[in-house]
């Protein structure tokens, strides 16, 4: 065990180490020019402003040593003098090794002086690094805070399709690693949600997210990644692959896929479709998790949204009809007979293999098939829809008043 110095001693020492000081201040920035890369590749200014805080280090640990009962204030005083200018220049693990440096070059000088000396830098250079992580935690946490609430706030912009000019920048500043493709996907929020833990399955897919907490509903915004973005590489998934993947990240109940939109800028008509597609999922008895919303369309239109119902007019029976009128009549008299060949093809007056034909040809040209129960749904709803008509052109012109 150390012997305490008497108090001449250690007035001794501490005039000693007021005088040499500027030397160590000195000697500790040429070492840092000389042992830390990152530090003499800095613009002047940052090092400047890196070499105060050593300088502080230095100054501290005088008085510290004068009185170690100030370790609470003098420790966190180093880093509380310019802390944004410091964590702008340095991160945690630069912090530290400069902290090393200091102590390296404090002891060198020292040797020779008393063990107790060697001692109490030691326990206060363990004060100052303690002191360090203190003040980068509290950024760290500070800037989580921030960063949820420019989350919350880009993923509001998005599903209410207000975006403005500075939605961009943003979502720069959130640091989103997406490109190209977007889609919204939107269920429950679980009882225990781990963001952390939902965001290190979207990286092990491939994928970056914006996520959004709104009560009881969970929403995604996910974008594709460049290769490498996250190191491993992985092969590209197709959206619904992911919402699949991504699906225990959700809470029980529905969970309803938008439909892929070219950027992020276009992501609102994702999340419209989305969205609307989860306020009517419950409707379908039997759909599946995760469900796309344009497998929702019947229901989003017979609720009265308008894209939904544009959507069918414009997939299925503006092409049926701009290709063939028979494809119309055809497909109209099948669902009409309860998807009957043999009905259709009688009140037709054609040979039953005459209306697979013309089936088949109706799902090249739409891509849906008639002969499924949940696709007939959707062809019948979209007929219904092209037969009374939902373009504005179509309304009737209002009446000329008469005169008397």
């Amino acid at each position: 065990m150390t012997t305490p110095p008497t108090p001449a001693t250690k007035a001794e020492t501490l005039a000693w180490l007021r005088r040499v000081s500027g030397d160590l201040a000195t000697a500790t920035i040429k070492r840092l020019e000389d042992t830390l890369p990152w530090y003499a590749g800095m613009p002047p200014a940052r090092r400047s402003s890196v070499g105060l805080v050593a300088q502080a280090g230095i100054t501290s640990f005088i008085q510290w040593y004068d009185d170690p009962t100030s370790t609470p204030w003098i420790a966190a005083d180093i880093f509380a003098a310019a802390p944004r200018e410091l964590l702008r220049s340095v991160s945690l693990q630069q912090t530290l090794q400069l902290i090393r440096v200091t102590v390296e070059v404090t002891e060198e000088r020292v040797t020779g002086r008393g063990e107790d000396l060697r001692e109490a830098i030691l326990l206060y250079s363990r004060e100052v690094a303690f002191a360090a992580a203190d003040v980068y935690a509290r950024a760290a946490e500070a800037r989580g805070l921030w960063d949820a609430r420019l989350e919350a706030l880009v993923v509001d912009s998005i599903l209410t399709g207000e975006a403005d000019e500075e939605l961009p920048s943003r979502i720069a500043a959130l640091g989103w690693h997406g490109h190209g493709e977007v889609a919204v996907l939107v269920g429950t929020t679980p009882a225990q949600f781990d963001v952390d833990q939902l965001r290190r399955m979207a990286r092990k897919l491939g994928v970056d997210v914006l996520v959004g907490v709104q009560g009881s509903r969970l929403v995604l915004v996910i974008g594709r990644t460049e290769p490498g973005t996250h190191g491993e590489e992985v092969a590209e998934l197709s959206f619904p692959e992911i919402a699949r993947r991504l699906e225990p990240g959700f809470g029980s109940g529905h969970l309803v896929l938008g439909p892929t939109v070219p950027a992020l800028v276009d992501a609102s008509q994702s999340a419209r479709a989305a969205l609307a597609g989860f306020a009517v999922a419950r409707a379908w008895r039997n759909a599946p998790r995760p469900v796309e919303a344009d497998d929702l369309l019947p229901e989003r239109a017979l609720a009265g949204d308008a894209v939904a119902k544009h959507t069918l007019v414009e997939r299925i029976y503006g092409p049926l009809r701009a290709h063939s009128a028979d494809l119309v009549t055809t497909l109209w008299s099948y669902l009409d007979n309860g998807r009957s060949l043999e009905a259709t093809a009688r009140e037709l007056f054609v040979h039953p293999n005459t209306v697979r034909y013309r089936l088949k040809r109706v799902s090249d040209v739409i891509g849906w098939d008639a002969t499924g129960p949940r696709e007939a749904l959707i062809l019948q709803t979209a007929l219904i829809l092209g037969a009374i008509g939902t373009d504005t052109t179509r309304r009737r012109p209002a009446a000329t008043r008469r005169n008397r």
